[in-house]
């Protein structure tokens, strides 16, 4: 009897956060889409920290939502706590991060996913992909049933041959106790295709009624909530929120710890995979930082719903007995009572070297990837490369170009630069210090950067699109009336300067010229501008950082220029570097082993210098003249 055949535009295997971006940008494009997991009941599971955003993450999850995406649009329906971090730092570094009710939080992509036109979900483990002199032809599940397609995108998580362990138990299972997907791997590395093996670990979770929240400093949210998503209105997010709590642990703590690491997986060789260095667990930090006498453990709740609590710093993956007694030292968890073992996690995934920018395999045409399964870590890096991967995977089948965001562009440019230009032998987390544009990049403009290109994409809304037109022109009225509106060196004037802690004025001045000032802004201003328009708060917000920090952003720019000129020499991907005599032998393997898109990719391998750059260049001149 015939298995199973059915005819698709694109496969997107797995529907973690990564998953569910790609599948929806598909869809929303129009093409004919199916995306499987091992369990229905999984889409956009948080099997570890229950929140979205936080440094350089929120960044992520903005760009995401000013191109198209759905992670923003959904915390803001499913978040319990908000809180924008770093604002006592520049507007660089400022990033919101939410607290989210996380069965609300995959309920709601679920319901997204389900009610989204040529999007089909479907509950199978896919075991091999089908490849034809080159190209991909779809892939096939356990069942033998083939589906067809045009194009295919992995985004298998932490579950391709996953392992949860803790002490001296080993369970063969994904995260929280969900089905591994057992099969795919060995069709993966049959194709050529170079896996990784890595890890993560995730805290215990416990009974919220056996914990004493006197001992404990409240964390509340912010007063007046910022959504994360550009299109969700901010009066709508106004809502009562939940407290979290921050603890430490103590000498005791790190000195029960000390005593079991002979009995601690990972320092037994009993795990195999490379953990995150920026996520370490506790076991780890005790280890690698002896002379810190204490660790935060922040206390979370995981839903308005459940009495769980997620006690976030304190991964690991000691036996249960001794997570009973570390736990029990912190202050306020002297009676804790665990519901769920803290575990650690380890996963097949790829080395993401073998990606185009473009985030499909070099070697195989139509094959895309994203999320964890690139070697990444965090469900912010992978909800946008799932995006990425989705929207170019439907720009392959469309016949359209390749859609790459860069450097100067965007968080989410940087990312995926780094994962397909660096070696990374460990998890990849996004940090705010990778970003050499920051000032430019932030969280607070992402739709400025990024919504018109959206729109050409075909993925944000007339009324989105006209609204981000009708900013760019308000927030540029206000500038040029700011920088012209004269500011007398009168009594009142000097009185509200006095009153500021600013100096008194000799001789008249422009607001712009007071804004500069470093204790005075925009806001604090609106006292000596009686023909101020009203302007909503983001509008105003974007005009005072215009001001305050111009020439920093113009310094910025021209760096960018630099940049962009790099970029726009673009290199054969073909091209045998051997041939270049004065290249040194390092770099010529380097090059060969990457085969670099641009000039500019090629000066961020490893192991290419400036000078084999500059060599390099000269090489190209030489050549070009002579044809």
């Amino acid at each position: 009897m015939p298995n199973l055949e059915e005819f698709y535009d694109i496969v997107v295997v797995g529907a973690g956060h990564a998953g569910c971006e790609a599948a929806l940008a598909c869809g929303r494009l129009g093409l004919e889409t199916i995306v499987f997991t091992v369990s229905i009941d999984s889409i956009a599971l948080m099997p570890c920290n229950p929140n979205i955003g936080g440094s350089s993450k929120g960044h992520l999850v903005r760009e995401l939502d000013a191109l198209g995406g759905e992670m923003g649009k959904n915390i803001d329906k499913t978040f319990i706590q908000s809180k924008m971090l770093n604002e006592s730092k520049g507007p660089a570094v400022h990033s919101l991060r939410a607290q989210a009710d996380k069965q609300d939080y995959s309920r709601e992509m679920r319901k997204t996913l389900e009610n989204t036109e040529h999007l089909t979900i479907r509950q199978a483990e896919v075991s091999e992909i089908v490849v034809e002199q080159g190209r991909i032809q779809g892939v096939k599940t356990v069942s033998g049933a083939f589906y067809h397609a045009k194009a295919v995108v992995l985004a298998t998580g932490t579950y391709l041959r996953a392992r949860c362990i803790y002490g001296d138990v080993s369970n063969p299972t994904g995260p929280n106790g969900l089905q591994a997907a057992t099969h795919l791997t060995d069709s993966l590395i049959a194709n050529g295709i170079e896996m990784f093996r890595f890890k993560t670990g995730t805290p215990a979770r416990v009974d919220k009624r056996s914990i004493d929240f006197s001992k404990m400093e409240e964390q509340l949210g912010d007063e007046r909530v910022i959504p994360f998503s550009f299109s969700t209105d901010s009066d709508s997010v106004q809502k009562e929120q939940v407290s979290c709590w921050l603890t430490y642990t103590n000498e005791k703590t790190h000195e029960i710890i000390r005593e079991n690491l002979d009995r601690s997986p990972l320092f037994s060789g009993v795990i195999e995979g490379t953990g995150p260095r920026y996520c370490p667990s506790i076991e780890d930090k005790v280890v690698k930082f002896p002379d810190k006498e204490r660790h935060q453990v922040f206390i979370e709740p995981e839903g308005l719903y459940t009495n769980e609590m997620y006690l976030s710093g304190m991964s690991s993956s000691l036996p249960e007995d001794v997570q009973y007694q570390m736990y029990r030292t912190v202050a306020g968890l002297e009676n804790v009572k665990i519901v769920r073992n803290a575990y650690a996690i380890e996963y097949d995934c790829i080395n993401s070297r073998q990606l185009l920018p473009s985030l499909e395999f070099r070697a195989i045409q139509g094959l895309f990837s994203g999320g964890q399964f690139n070697g990444s870590s965090g469900y912010e890096e992978a909800a946008a490369q799932g995006f990425m991967a989705g929207v170019n995977a439907a720009m392959k089948v469309m016949g359209r170009e390749p859609f790459v965001l860069d450097r100067s562009q965007a968080y989410i440019g940087v990312l995926i630069d780094d994962l397909v230009t660096k070696e990374n032998h460990e998890p990849y987390r996004m940090m705010t210090s990778r970003a050499e544009y920051r000032l430019l990049l932030r969280q607070d403009n992402a739709d400025l950067r990024l919504r018109k290109i959206g729109y050409d994409m075909g993925l944000i809304s007339e009324k989105d699109y006209q609204h981000i037109i009708w900013k760019e022109q308000a927030i540029e009225e206000e500038v040029r009336r700011v920088e012209k509106t004269p500011v007398g060196a009168n009594a009142v004037v000097q009185e509200f300067l006095e009153k500021h802690g600013s100096t008194p004025l000799k001789t008249g001045a422009t607001l712009a010229e007071l804004m500069r000032r470093p204790e005075l802004d925009y806001f604090v201003l609106r006292e000596l501008d009686d023909r101020r328009p009203n302007l909503p708060e983001d509008v105003m917000e974007q005009v005072n950082i215009h001001i305050k920090y111009e020439g920093y952003l113009k310094r910025q720019q021209q760096q960018v220029a630099q940049f962009k000129k790099l970029e726009s020499r673009k290199l054969d991907v073909n091209f045998d570097y051997s041939v270049v005599g004065s290249l040194r032998r390092e770099a010529i393997q380097k090059l060969n082993l990457y085969k670099p898109v641009s000039i500019g990719q090629a000066s961020r391998i490893s192991g290419v210098s400036p000078a084999d750059i500059s060599v390099l260049l000269v090489y190209l001149e030489q050549k070009r003249g002579k044809s």
